[in-house]
Formats: structure tokens, C-alpha cells, sequence
């Protein structure tokens, strides 16, 4: 997730902008003002500034085929560990030629589930009142709706994907 720090300066302040950088697009996620005091800079507003860039694959793929491809073109399947990542995948998916569901790298393993690049499992996005994803049989590899809730799907189902 490389990302570049753009700054502009006056004789009264410094404004700097955060920018990721990916393939696909360039965006701008966080940026702060340091004010000139007696020649001095002090930071007045400081905004959190993260890089989260996605790629939505429109060739379906089990979810192994999906994990596999995305760690060898990108990092790995998506993990979404706060309301705001799951926003910006959801946002992604709402093409008319994605799949209803698409595959991101949540895994039931050892009677939990996991996030495939080792992140903790902070953050929870199941539908209300769901109880299918506590004990799965087959259905053990995590989807995204377009909804924005996570489903437990069959590992073996071929659907659309996100990198990260």
C-alpha cells in the first residue's frame, strides 16, 4: 500500500495531504496543517491517514483458486477489520457484473474464523440473527454481499473476488 506525502507552503502554513497510490487509482485519505508560529511549525489538526486499496477480479474462482491468485498478483484476499473497510469493498461490488457474494479472505479453521493475512477478528459483520456461521459444515470460506454482511459459503462455490 505505498503512498506519497504532497505538501504545499505558505509564510503562514504548511497544508500536506496524504495520497495512495495503486495501479488503479489515486486517491486522498488523510491530510494535516502545520501552522508557522515564530518561524517555528507546530501540527494544529492531525488526521488519521490509512492506505486500503482493493481489486475487485471478475474471473470466478473457488475460494483457494482466489487466495492462490491473489498472493501471487497482489497481497492476498481482502481482510475488512473496521466499518469503514467494509464500506470502501462495498462500494467496489456494485457492479451489475459482479457476483452477488464475493470472496474475502475470512476462513472457519479450527472451530474459529480467521483472517487469512493473521489480522485479528476485531470486527464482525454478519447478517443479524445469523447462527448458520457459528458451527459451519461445508460452508467454511467467507463472502461479502452486496448488502454488506458477511455469509459463509461452500470453499468449493466459484464467485468474483477482492485483492488487496
Amino acid at each position: 500500500r505505498s503512498h506519497i506525502l504532497s505538501c504545499i507552503s505558505t509564510s503562514v502554513f504548511v497544508y500536506c495531504s496524504n495520497i495512495c497510490l495503486s495501479l488503479v487509482q489515486t486517491f486522498r485519505l488523510g491530510r494535516y496543517m502545520i501552522w508557522k508560529e515564530n518561524g517555528l511549525y507546530s501540527s494544529l489538526l492531525d488526521y488519521g491517514f490509512f492506505c486500503f486499496n482493493l481489486m475487485v477480479d471478475e474471473v470466478k474462482k473457488t475460494w483457494e483458486e482466489a487466495l492462490e491468485h491473489c498472493r501471487e498478483t497482489h497481497t492476498n484476499l481482502t481482510s475488512l477489520n473496521s466499518e469503514t473497510e467494509r464500506l470502501l469493498a462495498l462500494s467496489e461490488i456494485q457492479h451489475d457484473r459482479i457476483t452477488k457474494w464475493v470472496w474475502i479472505g475470512l476462513r472457519f479453521l479450527g472451530d474459529h474464523w480467521l483472517w487469512v493475512n493473521g489480522d485479528p477478528l476485531v470486527y464482525e459483520a454478519w447478517p443479524e440473527g445469523d447462527q448458520e456461521h457459528q458451527c459451519p459444515l461445508r460452508k467454511r470460506c467467507g463472502a461479502l454481499t452486496k448488502e454488506g454482511h458477511w455469509e459463509n459459503w461452500d470453499c468449493e462455490e466459484k464467485l468474483h473476488f477482492i485483492c488487496y
